[in-house]
């Protein structure tokens, strides 16, 4: 079972027309669904709105067969996401998060919404800002006590936070204590590593960190997986109609995890022995799900079939490459 801790929030995304259109979205919430529909099985521990946006939600996440941890509904609003997007399809964001659904809960209470037999534990997002990081440490000690394999996505928002600074060194925290890390060139920059090669910057996380798998997300240009053992590089796949990449990270985050546990390597151990060439089937498999996203509009992840069959149109070995690292 993956069980997730973290934001489920409204993106108010702008149209063409200057418009906005509400999409529930939220790092972790979609990252809940997108496992979800790549066959596993879900449980997400933050409280939902009562309102009509946290109605959807609840909705959303029963579609898809996830479980909810806290059942009971919040008083407070659903938080929002104010989302504009770039000539490229790529988002910006202003949050309004103060008061919300899916931070009214303790470390205690999530702590007891912890079920039995977690196989991975996911977070980061906006559980990992300075007001926020201490309770999520707390989950998260929990969680590794259980024997969960624990999941980190620095996903940093610097605009969700004044202090940049205090919020980096909370999500550095966050993951020192991740077995598995996803992180994009961006969130490199946010955590100190500017002037570096996003790969450089990688493999000084991984000397630096006792972090058994390192998932750095390059955007157009593919991804790789870093491990001490190995290295995998995956472009992405040639002519995708990008319609917008919210929703990318949380896709390509959810495939590697079903690949890498349909390999039976969602473990600390497995994960310390993967070679490349297992490496490289899970960033392949990763990569497509964000690929099939990105040609959706908002966030809409690939189910484990949609995704196999993108995989079975591209030409074997075209857009990938592995290598042991040195």
């Amino acid at each position: 079972m993956v069980v997730t801790f973290g934001e489920a929030l409204v993106d108010m995304i702008e149209m063409p027309d200057g418009r906005f259109a509400a999409a529930l979205g939220g790092a972790v919430c979609n990252f809940t669904i997108a496992a979800a529909r790549q066959g596993m099985q879900a449980t997400y521990l933050n409280p939902l709105s009562a309102d009509s946006f946290g109605q959807g939600f609840a909705r959303l996440l029963a579609r898809d067969g996830v479980l909810l941890g806290s059942p009971a509904r919040s008083a407070r609003p659903t938080s929002l996401a104010i989302v504009t997007l770039d000539a490229d399809g790529s988002p910006s964001y202003v949050f309004h998060r103060e008061g919300v659904a899916d931070r009214d809960i303790r470390p205690g209470q999530a702590r007891a919404a912890l079920p039995a037999g977690m196989r991975l534990f996911h977070t980061g997002g906006l559980a990992l800002v300075p007001d926020d990081i201490d309770a999520t440490l707390d989950v998260i000690g929990a969680a590794a006590s259980a024997g969960a394999l624990i999941s980190v996505d620095a996903n940093v928002r610097p605009l969700v936070c004044g202090d940049l600074a205090s919020y980096a060194a909370g999500v550095q925290r966050a993951l020192a204590v991740a077995d598995l890390i996803k992180v994009s060139e961006e969130d490199l920059l946010h955590l100190g590593y500017a002037g570096m090669a996003p790969l450089a910057a990688a493999r000084m996380l991984l000397e630096t960190l006792d972090v058994k798998l390192i998932a750095l997300t390059l955007g157009a240009q593919g991804a790789v997986l870093l491990s001490r053992r190995a290295c995998a590089a995956v472009g992405a796949p040639e002519g995708i109609r990008v319609v917008d990449t919210v929703g990318c990270g949380d896709s390509f985050l959810a495939g590697l995890v079903a690949s890498l546990d349909s390999a039976g390597m969602l473990s600390a151990v497995a994960l310390d022995e993967a070679d490349a060439a297992t490496l490289e089937l899970a960033a392949r498999y990763a990569v497509a799900s964000a690929s099939i996203n990105a040609m959706r509009e908002g966030c809409n992840p690939a189910t484990a079939a949609e995704t196999a069959a993108f995989l079975a149109q591209q030409p074997a070995g075209q857009d990938a490459r592995a290598a042991q690292a040195a």
